[in-house]
């Protein structure tokens, strides 16, 4: 089809309005909750309005899918006008903004009339006639200065674009046509790009009374969707309600206003009904985590010199070793929801200022003792020669560790699911220790598309009561319990091997 006149006649056909445009042009149907998004923003960019637009959805819901059809729509609505600019801003290049131009060019590939007019130009711009839409990456470092936004500014995932960058490099982009401007995303904290934006959008819409703000929950889009429903409520089993990532995600709300990591709410889940144990009983299926001493308590330790006792040590109650014993309950593995254990706390122990060699005894025999299926190990610095040490005499029941800014990010996000999912049980009374380490600790959520974040007792706190120092070890050890979930659980228990020669006869070697 080459006759403009042809595609124009199509063209005003089939533009009454964005839901006949997707209906009678594409392969899908808008759900009534993305037909008033639309409707909303096409008005805002036909009336000159400039309106700010918040869109919340849940993962999974549509917004996406949403986003190429809307901008499908208004360029080949714009296609024979003289000019018509959009701007879409991803907070990376790799993937989100790749994967949005891909989901563009599918659209338009499909739509009946966009597919005889779109064309793609340096790589990153879409064209239909005079129409264009550019993408750009949203990284604190991209070189975006100068694009200018006639019709739409787009910022999808704005949760993940810093306020900064915002603020300096995609803002003015708007700024002298009055365009309309569209942030997309998910909830995160108070602190973010969208959530400024949508404090905004809500007040100018209570001024005018003319809608702003699309904020969805799982329950709104099951009431169409029924299938999401029912994918919705398998994460709900699998996290718990209270998840952070459910909360954001999946209900749109925001996690700073929490009170902390570990709420009234979150501990109250993590109480068990049990008593601690010092030995195993019949029949049950044990599973250990160790938290070893850091760098700072380390450095001077040689086990082959034997120059670890505490008073040698630089710093010795600045950190200890942390062993978490857990009885691992399987009757959660057989929820089709869940399909993952309970974590029974029934046994821990510290050591401050132990030499490496009876520390290395002292793990192996209580492993020994409980037969345990797994032992998690940090094996960050000098934990390494531990961590090797134990893994000689336990083989692969040793699940090494190490810790970095990412791994103990995703450490704190899995042990808050197994918390909210009720799978993690402390022992009763309680272990005064442990629950002041859950007091005491602090959190706190980086910026960035990765939900990082750097959690734990900071260095030097004190018990105002007692004037003691407070620390981590216990916690920490407690939520390697985050290890062992990435175990196969449903197949039987390993039987228990003694290694021909002990490796504590190899410590003159050093770690």
């Amino acid at each position: 089809m080459s006759n403009i006149s042809q595609i124009k006649n199509l063209i005003i056909s089939a533009l009454r309005d964005v839901d006949t445009f997707v209906d009678s042009c594409s392969q899908i149907k808008l759900r009534d909750y993305q037909k008033g998004v639309a409707q909303a923003v096409v008005k805002s960019v036909l009336d000159r309005a400039g309106r700010s637009f918040v869109i919340m959805f849940p993962r999974q819901s549509g917004k996406n899918e949403l986003q190429a059809q809307l901008e499908t729509y208004l360029l080949t609505l714009f296609y024979l006008t003289t000019s018509g600019e959009m701007v879409k801003i991803s907070p990376t290049w790799k993937p989100q903004t790749l994967n949005a131009m891909r989901r563009l060019e599918r659209v338009l590939s499909t739509n009946h009339i966009s597919k005889h007019i779109w064309t793609k130009e340096s790589g990153y711009i879409f064209r239909c006639g005079s129409a264009r839409i550019y993408f750009f990456s949203g990284q604190p470092r991209s070189n975006i200065v100068g694009a200018t936004a006639s019709i739409l500014l787009e910022v999808d995932e704005a949760q993940d674009v810093m306020i900064s960058k915002f603020d300096k490099d995609i803002a003015p982009m708007a700024a002298s046509t009055n365009a309309t401007r569209v942030f997309w995303g998910t909830a995160w904290t108070s602190r973010t790009l969208l959530a400024r934006e949508l404090r905004a959008a809500t007040k100018a819409q209570k001024k005018d009374g003319i809608k702003r703000v699309f904020i969805l929950t799982a329950d709104d889009v099951a009431k169409e969707v029924p299938a999401y429903g029912v994918f919705v409520a398998g994460q709900v089993a699998r996290l718990g309600r209270n998840h952070p990532m459910i909360k954001t995600q999946y209900f749109s709300e925001e996690i700073d206003a929490e009170g902390g990591l570990f709420p009234p709410e979150r501990c109250a889940l993590m109480q068990g009904a049990h008593a601690a144990r010092v030995e195993p009983e019949p029949d049950k299926l044990y599973a250990a985590a160790l938290d070893l001493a850091g760098e700072d308590e380390a450095v001077i330790a040689d086990p082959a010199a034997g120059t670890a006792d505490a008073a040698e040590l630089s710093n010795p109650k600045r950190d200890s070793t942390a062993l978490t014993i857990f009885e691992v309950d399987l009757s959660t593995v057989d929820d089709p929801l869940i399909n993952k254990p309970t974590y029974k706390v029934i046994f821990r122990k510290e050591w401050i200022g132990t030499k490496h060699a009876k520390l290395y005894g002292d793990i192996k025999a209580i492993a020994n003792l409980f037969d345990v299926r797994f032992i998690a190990v940090d094996s960050t610095g000098v934990g390494a020669g531990m961590a090797s040490f134990l893994s000689a005499a336990l083989g692969d029941k040793v699940l090494p560790f190490e810790f970095n800014t990412r791994t103990k990010s995703d450490l704190l996000w899995d042990f808050l699911g197994i918390i909210d999912s009720g799978r993690f049980k402390d022992y009763q009374p309680q272990d005064q220790t442990f629950w002041q380490q859950i007091g005491f600790c602090e959190f706190e959520i980086l910026e960035g598309p990765q939900k990082r974040v750097r959690w734990g007792v900071p260095d030097g706190t004190r018990d105002a009561a007692t004037g003691q120092l407070v620390h981590d070890d216990l916690l920490i050890s407690a939520a390697m319990c985050s290890v062992l979930d990435q175990e196969d659980w449903s197949i039987s228990a390993p039987t228990f091997v003694i290694q021909a020669s002990d490796p504590l006869d190899d410590l003159d070697k050093g770690f």
